[in-house]
């Protein structure tokens, strides 16, 4: 079973939903696993909180361990489950510890600025 690789994103990131800024970081961090694209995770303290709801979505990775889910209440809807965190990643993914990923798609955008 192959590896993640987890290393620093260089320059400024951004996750943008309902017209705002949700998040904004230089100390985002990109994750990569073999089999999927890359995943931009935001340390919490530069996400706005405030906009994302805890939900009871719990999934497992046997690479990461369980993630937990948040979806994210903009002015004219709900996105349901587009965030997600492992609250205590297993060891080899120690590093995204109190950080967010975001799914993108039509209503939210995750982009390097």
């Amino acid at each position: 079973m192959a590896n993640i690789e987890i290393r620093k994103a260089t320059g400024t990131w951004v996750v943008r939903a309902g017209g705002a800024v949700l998040a904004e970081s230089k100390n985002a961090l990109v994750l990569s696993e073999p089999g999927h694209g890359d995943v931009v995770y935001f340390p919490r303290n530069d996400i706005a909180m405030a906009f994302l709801d805890a939900t009871d979505l719990v999934t497992h990775c046997p690479k990461k361990g369980d993630a937990s889910y948040f979806s994210i209440v903009t002015k004219s809807q709900t996105l349901e489950n587009v965030g997600w965190s492992y609250e205590s990643p297993i060891e080899a993914a120690a590093r995204i510890k109190e950080h967010i990923a975001f799914t993108p798609g039509d209503y939210l955008a995750v982009e390097r600025v």
